[in-house]
């Protein structure tokens, strides 16, 4: 109540107002009373009304929160009503004492001229605090409510975020270990046919693997950072299927610094080779390409497979896993598109155009 309370300068002005438009009424105007009379009586008001009103708004802020920590809910507006008579008689008796020390109320007749103004003082000072109270009370739950509103919704907001980062964290940490897994049982199948091939695919998995695990915790990594583990990746792969697996990456006005999703194109590559090399006795071939639009990047992995029906894809599949890092990390300004068909297949990833201060811009190839 304290935070609504009216200045003083707001209270005379209210009261000023309020005690010459209220004589104008009681008076019944300049037609009946003569002006003198009308702002004699606009004075006397103007008294009465100022000082009720001051002693009600600065004595109940302060004594209402005693009522309600020492007594029950029902007897608070008893004590409140009491209060507000008291300070009604209060302040009509300090106008009066005035009137007395100037003269104009003889002292004898002090408590005859002063019941009438009592009883029109405690008839709107108990309008005036009671619905103030009650205004300040709703002020004081709205607030109360606001706040919670606003607690309430920033805690959703950490929690959505919070959810967010999990979620996000829990679709990389899937990608990594289905690369690793599948490059050891790579190595084992080489071991016991091609021990120097499976040495060389093992050094290979090791420079990948530093590579990969070098990481600041952030989901997006400059487009170098990425090609190189692309690359790493279709080294170790080459090991394995030799001359069947040919690929070339291009970075086509797309700069160096420009931060794209960790693992995003090396997912990509590895569904490539898992669906249209490896099955084929002539194995396949893969251009990965990096291109600047305006304020975006397109990322581009293609292959001549046999191609594949984008939409019975399990839940759980590379592109699945991309796509929900993609709604993670940009929200509705990623798109990732698929174009397959016999001997054309192609995944596009659309991104928003960001770099990173520092990175390098040597050309891939």
């Amino acid at each position: 109540m304290t935070a609504h309370r009216l200045r003083p300068p707001h209270i005379l002005v209210l009261c000023a107002v309020a005690s010459f438009f209220g004589s104008l009424v009681f008076t019944g105007g300049p037609s009946r009373t003569p002006w003198p009379r009308i702002l004699e009586s606009a004075a006397a008001a103007f008294a009465f009304s100022t000082c009720c009103s001051l002693l009600t708004t600065y004595t109940l802020p302060v004594l209402m929160p005693h009522l309600r920590r020492r007594l029950p809910s029902r007897a608070v507006w008893v004590a409140h009503l009491a209060a507000l008579v008291a300070i009604a008689a209060v302040g009509s008796l300090l106008p009066m004492l005035a009137l007395v020390a100037l003269g104009y109320v003889p002292a004898r007749s002090l408590p005859a001229e002063w019941v009438d103004p009592f009883k029109i003082s405690a008839f709107f000072t108990v309008l005036y605090g009671t619905s103030g109270t009650i205004i300040a009370e709703l002020r004081a739950r709205l607030d109360k409510t606001s706040l919670a509103l606003r607690t309430k919704e920033r805690d959703e907001a950490d929690a959505r975020r919070l959810a967010a980062e999990a979620q996000l964290a829990s679709l990389e940490s899937r990608v990594d270990p289905h690369f690793f897994f599948n490059t050891l049982n790579s190595i084992a199948a080489l071991i016991r046919h091609d021990p120097a091939a499976a040495e060389r695919m093992v050094e290979q998995l090791a420079t990948l693997m530093r590579s990969s695990l070098d990481r600041t915790g952030s989901p997006l990594v400059p487009l170098d950072e990425e090609l190189t583990v692309v690359r790493h990746y279709l080294d170790v792969e080459q090991v394995r299927f030799g001359n069947r697996l040919r690929y070339s990456i291009d970075r086509d006005g797309a700069p160096g610094s420009t931060l794209v999703p960790r693992l995003s194109l090396q997912t990509l590559v590895e569904n490539s080779v898992k669906y249209a090399v490896s099955p084929r006795r002539e194995g396949g071939e893969l251009r990965i390409a990096a291109a600047a639009e305006q304020d975006r990047v397109r990322l581009t992995v293609a292959d001549d497979g046999p191609g594949f029906d984008a939409s019975s894809l399990p839940l759980g599949h590379g592109l699945d896993l991309l796509r929900s890092r993609l709604a993670m990390l940009f929200g509705d300004d990623a798109a990732l598109e698929v174009d397959s068909r016999p001997g054309a297949n192609s995944v596009i990833v659309r991104i928003p155009l960001r770099t990173s201060a520092g990175a390098t811009d040597e050309t891939a190839s």
